[in-house]
């Protein structure tokens, strides 16, 4: 283990020299800065914080397609940015702006090799579900699952937009040698899209736990800190996989980390199979229920 996350270090390390030679990578948006600083006036009301956000009508439009996804679960239909924040909370909206903020910010051209429709919808999946399955499962950040599954998979949409051609030999060598793609990007890149997903949330000083489960999400059972995080995350991630709901051809051939049963006290794989069943019609209620 220590030998590991040894190699995983030194290796991280390495490529932020890479990504950090990258001279337009994103800044922080104008919005996430001016919302932080609302937030920390505590006299900073819902109608306000409404009409900062109201000047990005695509970022209200996203933030209401959420609340009214079935799989966030709320009881009632959001029709106004200003009910989302009451309903929500000011934290769980800080978090929504925070991933949205970070998607529309790295969002790439599409291509050929590349479906961003397809991009979004699975981001959006995997985000709903992860909060679902926190709030089943009694894990109290709910809000942060939401935004790391958005962003679980930001790494991928960086190799596709600054490292377009290291990108494409990753797609090559994916149909040549039938491997996966996570190991074609150890090959090409000599660096994964988790350990950039790390790189980005800690180049944005965004909280720390989200880089940690982020890093961790295809293998939660190597993870020592946010180990309940990464699991909810693989989890969800794995369902739209076997759901052939949302998935990504990134996710070809995912394998499912059985450590998650002890990570997330599942009981045994008998238990773990039937809580996955329990999510199969929501998943597709979810899919149906996506409008951009």
């Amino acid at each position: 283990m220590n030998n590991y996350l040894e190699n995983t270090e030194a290796k991280i390390e390495k490529n932020k020299r890479l990504l950090s030679s990258i001279r337009n990578l994103p800044a922080v948006p104008f919005i996430m800065v001016e919302l932080s600083k609302m937030l920390d006036n505590p006299r900073t009301g819902a109608s306000e914080l409404g009409k900062l956000i109201s000047k990005d009508q695509a970022m209200v439009a996203k933030i209401l397609s959420v609340a009214n996804s079935p799989l966030y679960g709320l009881p009632r239909r959001v029709s106004t940015i200003e009910f989302a924040i009451v309903i929500l909370g000011f934290d769980h909206i800080k978090n929504i702006v925070i991933a949205l903020s970070m998607m529309e910010a790295f969002k790439s051209k599409e291509d050929k090799n590349w479906n961003r429709r397809a991009y979004w919808l699975h981001s959006l999946i995997i985000a709903s579900a992860a909060k679902r399955i926190a709030d089943d499962l009694g894990y109290r950040k709910s809000g942060e699952a939401f935004t790391c599954g958005l962003l679980h998979d930001l790494g991928i949409s960086v190799i596709q937009r600054y490292f377009y051609e290291s990108f494409k030999e990753i797609i090559n060598l994916v149909n040549e040698q039938q491997i996966r793609y996570i190991n074609a990007e150890k090959k090409i890149l000599g660096i994964t899209h988790q350990e950039i997903g790390y790189f980005l949330i800690e180049k944005w000083n965004l909280p720390i736990s989200l880089g940690d489960a982020i890093l961790f999400h295809h293998n939660p059972s190597e993870a020592e800190n946010e180990r309940e995080m990464a699991a909810i995350i693989h989890l969800a991630d794995y369902m739209s996989y076997r759901f052939s709901v949302g998935d990504l051809k990134w996710d070809e051939n995912y394998e499912l980390d059985l450590g998650i049963i002890d990570i997330l006290n599942l009981g045994d794989q008998s238990y773990l199979e039937s809580f996955i069943q329990s999510y199969e019609q929501l998943y597709r209620i979810q899919i149906d229920s996506i409008k951009f």
